[in-house]
């Protein structure tokens, strides 16, 4: 039985946030309000993402300061620049930028910045794709992508568009080797903290190590259940995780691969025998897994490429 990445890769889970936002923004709270609030629900990490546009400044939080032995924070922003499909500024997430990454230069389009952006060491999040109705063109677009967040808590409660898979399942399905990120977007103007998190696999607390489990893709993403593993064995996948009331592998198709019960916490699918299970394979390059409890909250993995497990 092998264990796949991110369970393969040696270190411990480390859960954070992504995309959040204080008072230097249009945040209600302060930055170590924030910060405190994060650290105090029993996260490892978290990142300030203010809007970086003229209208705040272009401000990127430095949060050094609130960091310590036992939790840390990512410096970056949410960038913006002209335009998608519908005519609206970019939303983009950058993990990791240096404090003195410049301002949008003239003319900019949200493809330069991001490629600019990550030129200069960020992890690049394509956001919150249902909330700013982005178009399969404008997902190919952003060509320096590291990833689409597929679930925005607060897009999620606010106007129930929350989802991105729609936009990351296509650009799988394409070849972009893309993975797969859950976040607040809180502004803590209302309950839209603490819904969706990243679980990130490294050997350290560090920020940098952090980063870079992030551009390897080894980290998984949560609402609330845990994934402990998912393993291949020949053609059987089996995938242990916390109690769920359901277990699925999806891929670019419609076919599955599905157990449901009470609280159960494993499943195996033998592709040889199981039809439609094997058309995973036959039809997709790729798939992934969803794991979802009674209460309706979800973990999912980072697409899985069958090319890279053999």
């Amino acid at each position: 039985m092998a264990l796949l990445a991110p369970f393969s890769a040696p270190g411990r889970f480390w859960r954070g946030n992504l995309h959040t936002h204080s008072n230097l923004s249009d945040g209600a709270l302060e930055p170590k309000q924030v910060v405190d609030a994060y650290k105090n629900a029993g996260y490892d990490f978290m990142q300030l993402s203010e809007h970086f546009i003229e209208h705040f400044d272009f401000p990127i939080a430095d949060t050094r300061p609130f960091r310590s032995n036992s939790f840390t924070t990512l410096l970056g922003v949410e960038l913006h620049a002209p335009e998608t499909q519908v005519g609206e500024l970019w939303h983009i997430v950058a993990a990791g930028l240096p404090l003195d990454f410049p301002r949008n230069l003239p003319g900019e389009t949200g493809a330069q910045l991001a490629r600019r952006a990550r030129e200069a060491g960020a992890f690049i999040g394509i956001a919150h794709p249902a909330w700013s109705q982005l178009t399969i063109e404008d997902g190919r677009a952003i060509d320096a992508a590291h990833a689409v967040e597929i679930y925005n808590h607060g897009c999620a409660i606010e106007n129930d568009r929350g989802d991105g898979w729609y936009l990351a399942d296509q650009l799988f399905t394409e070849g972009k080797r893309l993975t797969a990120f859950a976040t607040d977007d809180a502004h803590f103007k209302g309950p839209d903290y603490f819904g969706g998190w990243v679980h990130v696999k490294a050997e350290s607390l560090d920020p940098d190590a952090l980063l870079e489990s992030l551009k390897k893709g080894l980290y998984y993403s949560s609402m609330g259940p845990q994934l402990h593993a998912i393993e291949m064995n020949g053609k059987e996948i089996s995938i242990s995780c916390s109690p769920v009331d359901t277990i699925t592998v999806v891929c670019g198709t419609s076919r599955s691969a599905v157990r449901i019960g009470k609280a159960i916490t494993e499943a195996s699918f033998d592709l040889a025998k199981l039809e439609k299970g094997w058309l995973l394979r036959k039809t997709s390059p790729w798939f992934r897994v969803t794991v979802i409890d009674g209460a309706g909250k979800r973990a999912w993995s980072n697409p899985i490429w069958w090319d890279e497990i053999g």
